[in-house]
């Protein structure tokens, strides 16, 4: 063969057909997704099968690391690993156009099956994988075309400057082929470009209108039975750093499973209360909102919380009474669970005391004086005041199943988390900061210490090896609700280690040994390194 005739061409154009073919589809599967059901959009279907398929020590080094980015790095990964494939899948075209439009088939299949295996699934949550994978195919081709016009006119333009021989360069056949190489690029890259473009466009659409399905929520929240005063004031005006004594609602923390937020319409939504109960029932929005409602200031824990971490936070519920609702089904003697699902699948358990007895949890529609925001679970959730969020805390909740443990397991529960959930006795230095830099003489240590359904009596600070000196606490709620506390302290120069305990109201001193959160939650002192210079 005359060397003068290419033997093979750039790879990059496959490569990246592939990429955008997937792109493409996965936008309009996304697009699509957000009229059907935004929980079927391709990267979100299969990122949720990945963390239900995920073992427990890496959801909690997921948490422990990503903290509440964990969401959109595991949402990322799985959108770069799809586009990787998908960029070989371009590559094996090259050679086996067939075999790289079944590679781009597979990923929308899987897609498909990821989201139509949810166990909230509908007839047509396998849509969206459908239109992902016949846009994504039809691209392709497309992109795949427009590579091989340009290489065809490579191989001809070759061909021709072989033909003119070295007397004739400017050939006209020489020139007009030359012009059809130019022309084949700028097509491909035109038309690479408007793919990327339309993707981008189409993808961002869909986001916007998932968005806008999970708008806040304009209800008025009804007047409660019980109305409770205002919480005084907390300390965070004096003691600078000191988290606020009731968290706002942007600032809450949210851990959970849901990749999307569950798009939920009021008017429709139903709890239903079954199982082992002697008169089953279901209730809608407008009848349990009738209820006697009440107030309750209560603070919420997450299990993952490390020992000094801010997966925690207090805030003033308006709900009804849980026990309310299961007294007029009645749940009979043989159930010690009540399994609660959510209008996404999610199953939780909650010992039946913990739903019966004086502590007041709630079904809650209210969250510092405001309708429950959609991230935290509106219309309604499980609020149950001592336990952590995994064993009490529902969110989207839409059944309340009577059962036994020996009967029925919950998402945790199968994950060999603990069952019963009790929020241990912890305490937090909130300022200084760990490694801050201070002043020689007059500084103030304060933070938060909390022991839900025993409270705070006492919390101590340890310099170094110096005894331990009790702090001054913040006003008290109730026994479910945090404090804060503050010590001032005549600070000297040098390296100093900061260490916080409390004492709950039961006389018991917050366990020092550490440990990690599963499978019960953390233990350990809160200790920090100052540097006084």
């Amino acid at each position: 063969m005359d060397a003068s005739v290419p033997t093979s061409h750039p790879r990059w154009p496959y490569a990246v057909s592939g990429l955008l073919a997937a792109a493409a589809g996965a936008a309009a599967g996304h697009l699509v997704a957000a009229f059907v059901a935004p929980e079927a959009s391709p990267v979100l279907a299969v990122g949720s099968q990945v963390i239900d398929a995920t073992p427990t020590p890496v959801k909690e080094w997921a948490v422990r690391t990503m903290g509440t980015a964990d969401k959109p790095i595991l949402i990322g990964s799985v959108a770069v690993v799809t586009l990787l494939l998908a960029a070989a899948a371009g590559l094996v075209s090259r050679t086996r156009p067939l075999a790289g439009r079944l590679v781009i088939v597979g990923l929308a299949t899987l897609a498909a099956a990821a989201a139509v295996l949810r166990p909230t699934a509908g007839q047509l949550d396998i849509v969206p994988g459908l239109v992902t994978g016949l846009v994504g195919v039809g691209v392709l081709t497309l992109l795949l075309g427009l590579v091989t016009r340009r290489e065809a006119a490579v191989v001809d333009s070759g061909s021709a400057n072989a033909a003119a021989g070295p007397e004739s360069p400017t050939d006209h056949n020489a020139r007009a082929t030359g012009e059809e190489v130019s022309t084949g690029r700028r097509s491909f890259l035109l038309g690479a470009g408007a793919t990327a473009v339309g993707a981008a466009a189409v993808g961002a659409l869909g986001q916007k209108l998932t968005a806008d399905a999970i708008a806040p929520s304009t209800m008025t929240l009804p007047t409660p039975a019980q109305t409770l005063a205002p919480l005084p004031a907390g300390i965070e005006g004096k003691v600078k750093g000191i988290v606020p004594w009731r968290t706002p609602n942007k600032d809450f923390y949210r851990i959970d499973t849901a990749l999307v937020i569950p798009r939920v319409d009021v008017d429709s939504w139903e709890l239903s209360i079954d199982g082992e109960v002697d008169s089953p029932f279901s209730i809608d929005f407008a009848d349990l909102s009738s209820m006697n409602l009440v107030e309750k200031d209560i603070t919420m824990c997450c299990v993952s919380n490390e020992v000094g971490g801010g997966y925690i936070g207090g805030a003033r519920w308006l709900g009804v009474p849980v026990r309310q609702l299961l007294e007029r089904a009645g749940v009979r003697e043989s159930a010690d669970q009540i399994l609660s699902t959510s209008v996404d699948g999610m199953t939780i358990s909650t010992p039946v005391q913990a739903l019966t007895d004086d502590r007041d949890a709630l079904l809650a529609i209210g969250m510092n004086g405001e309708p429950l925001p959609r991230r935290h679970g509106y219309p309604v959730r499980l609020v149950t005041p001592g336990l952590y969020g995994f064993v009490g805390s529902t969110k989207w909740v839409e059944r309340l199943t009577a059962t036994t443990y020996a009967a029925k397991k919950a998402y945790w529960t199968e994950r060999e988390w603990a069952t019963d959930g009790r929020i241990l006795t912890q305490s937090r230095i909130d300022t200084p900061r760990g490694l801050a830099n201070l002043r020689p003489g007059r500084n103030v240590i304060g933070g938060v210490a909390w022991a839900q359904g025993r409270g705070i009596a006492k919390v101590e600070v340890r310099i170094d090896d110096e005894p331990w000196r009790e702090a001054t606490l913040g006003p008290d709620a109730n026994v479910d609700y945090w404090r804060q506390w503050f010590l001032e302290w005549d600070a000297r120069a040098g390296r100093h280690e900061l260490t916080v305990r409390a004492t709950d109201m039961n006389g018991d001193v917050q366990i020092e040994q550490r440990a990690e959160p599963f499978p019960r939650g953390a233990t350990g002192w809160h200790s920090i390194p100052v540097l006084v210079d």
